[in-house]
């Protein structure tokens, strides 16, 4: 017999900024009101855009603020508790405080015991404690209250990897509910049974957890086109540009990681044995004079304790390095090592003479929010150098999932999600050769982290990131530096799950005849290999062609927006401006046919 809920919310409509943000009052508002019922034990992920309003349902769930009209009911006796993504800590002197405060405080021996698992001191002062001192002391207080119900937003920002462990394996145990928010693939696809989707004002449910979401939404949006073909409804097509947009780009990803894959095999041949720290140099100059940093025999010990023991790596144009351990394991003193921000005690870092290179860290300011988006990009005008190309900024604004539209709204007007990702856009017009980026996932939702790693994979520079985010990792990086706290830098070709499995495997194992995911002869992971399936000649044929093709037609697409990114093309010569737009057209619509087939075929090879 079926369990009644625990909580539910039947009907709810809400209007935030102006707009009905859920449920509007008729058909033409494209909202419809929200209903949700929440039984024991279930683990919900809550997925949406940035602005979708995920956080603002919480609040509402948590009866924070009111709805505009639906009603909203809790089983008698249900504990239902919020870990913010950023609790006020007000006048708390130390984090104990903080986690005591109000009127449904925890027990301090509670409170305590968890602390002590995830290695938070609750005596250290609030004001001084670090961002991850802070999110652990908050999830110390919510867990400790015994809720039934556990909201949950973005609960990895600002955590290490250990601390992330932690998290899942006790989730993993709570018998408890939960509904969580977050842009860490891998801990929603481990922890989640069912999936709430808020998308243009609606919300969907299915009982598939995370791992399924992406195949789901694509059979959503591809539902949807072809409802609205049917109904030659021109304007509807046109306002689901974003979506499609973001179809497209995972289809174009699959030969991103194809290409991924083939640089961590090359990477891995330059590997001289497993764990060993160093890389050969060919036997020609060539790699030397592709190196852009190059580290050698550096070392930095503070006080008694080697943070970085002596180490050796070259760095080559190119190159997409992650950098990876628990807080307090050396990488921000690696990362500023490599950049030359701070002097190795032993050893030199050299680097090239033309690199010049742009950081986004973990603790970038806010935006001025009297700004608008266009002062932002392009100094109130309509044009933006985005790497030596001029762009409109309405152009370079959808590029990063921004509507248009939103071109003349000030900044303290969006999400902080929508912030960060202005940031990016801005910073990622800059010319140069180096991109540094220290936890950069922070505060972006998901579809904005594909389009994070779309840029990465197509600047043509080298990428140093430093991030806690697993999944992100394994898509961008083609070599990993792993920290133990030990001082000792493991050097692994491939990502965070490669150096994960290079940590955990017994060194008898690694030493075996079996091919490792860091030998350079060992197929790369997730790559079509020799077909499941007999294919015909012509497919056979198109499989092999087309990723060239493909790459032909961007060339071909980024060329001609390029020439009419002149803002006097159209007055001396609007037939060429004709003429090239028609073309930008016509390869659009070829590429995008490609991708179609190219795909179905790689499926068919993958089995």
């Amino acid at each position: 017999m079926a369990q009644p809920p625990i909580f539910s919310l039947e009907g709810i409509a809400l209007q935030q900024g102006g707009r009905w943000l859920f449920g509007g009052p008729s058909p033409t508002s494209g909202t419809e009101p929200v209903d949700l019922h929440v039984l024991p034990g279930d683990r919900l992920a809550l997925i949406g855009r940035n602005g979708a309003g995920k956080t603002t349902l919480l609040r509402l769930m948590m009866g924070r603020i009111d709805a505009d009209r639906g009603m909203r009911r809790v089983k008698p006796g249900t504990r239902i508790v919020f870990l913010e993504q950023d609790p006020d800590f007000g006048a708390a002197e130390t984090l104990m405080d903080f986690a005591l405060a109000g009127d449904k405080a925890p027990e301090p021996h509670e409170v305590e015991a968890i602390a002590g698992q995830l290695g938070i001191d609750m005596s250290r002062p609030a004001e001084t404690a670090s961002g991850g001192e802070r999110r652990r002391a908050a999830i110390a207080r919510a867990l400790a209250q015994d809720p039934d119900l556990l909201l949950l937003d973005e609960p990895t920002n600002h955590l290490d990897l250990s601390a992330i462990d932690w998290l899942e394996d006790w989730l993993s145990r709570y018998r408890g509910a939960f509904i969580t928010i977050s842009h860490d693939r891998t801990f929603l696809t481990r922890l989640t049974r069912a999936t709430l989707w808020l998308d243009r004002g609606t919300m969907r449910r299915k009982e598939v957890g995370f791992g399924g979401y992406e195949a789901w939404e694509e059979q959503v949006y591809a539902e949807e086109a072809r409802a609205a073909e049917r109904m030659d409804a021109k304007l509807k097509i046109e306002a689901h540009w974003l979506e499609r947009g973001v179809t497209a780009r995972r289809k174009r990803n699959q030969g991103r990681l194809e290409k991924l894959h083939q640089m961590r095999a090359t990477r891995a041949a330059m590997i001289s044995g497993a764990g060993v720290a160093k890389l050969k140099l060919s036997s020609d100059d060539d790699f030397k004079s592709k190196s852009v940093i190059v580290a050698e025999g550096i070392s930095k010990t503070y006080g008694e304790r080697a943070v970085i023991k002596p180490f050796s790596l070259r760095i080559q144009n190119g190159d997409r390095i992650g950098i990876v351990g628990s807080n307090g394991a050396g990488k921000t003193t690696l990362l500023k090592l490599l950049t030359r921000e701070i002097e190795p005690d032993t050893g030199t870092v050299t680097h090239a003479r033309t690199l010049s290179g742009v950081m986004i860290d973990q603790q970038r300011k806010l935006l001025e929010p009297g700004a608008t988006v266009r002062q932002i990009l392009a100094e109130g005008g309509d044009w933006i150098d985005v790497r030596g190309v001029r762009k409109h900024v309405m152009a370079y604004l959808k590029d990063f999932l921004f509507d248009p539209g939103l071109v003349d709204t000030k900044v303290g007007i969006l999400s902080g999600g929508e912030r960060s990702r202005l940031l990016l856009a801005r910073e990622f017009a800059r010319t140069a050769n180096l991109l540094v980026l220290d936890e950069p996932t922070n505060d972006l939702d998901l579809e904005t982290l594909d389009l994070l790693q779309e840029v990465i994979a197509d600047f043509d520079g080298t990428v140093l990131i430093v991030s806690h985010d697993r999944d992100f990792l394994d898509r961008t990086v083609t070599l990993t530096l792993g920290l133990d706290g030990s001082g000792k830098v493991d050097i692994v070709a491939g990502g965070y799950a490669d150096w994960e499995a290079k940590r955990k495997a017994p060194v008898a194992a690694r030493s075996a005849a079996a091919p490792r995911k860091d030998d350079a002869t060992a197929p790369a992971p997730s790559m079509p290999t020799k077909p499941a399936a007999k294919l015909t000649y012509k497919d056979q044929r198109d499989y092999d062609i087309l990723p060239a093709r493909i790459e032909e037609l961007e060339t071909a697409i980024a060329k001609g927006e390029a020439i009419l990114a002149d803002p006097e093309l159209y007055a001396k010569d609007p037939q060429r401006f004709a003429a090239i737009s028609a073309g930008i057209e016509t390869a659009r619509a070829e590429r995008d046919a490609a991708e179609e087939r190219w795909l179905m075929l790689a499926e068919l090879v993958e089995g």
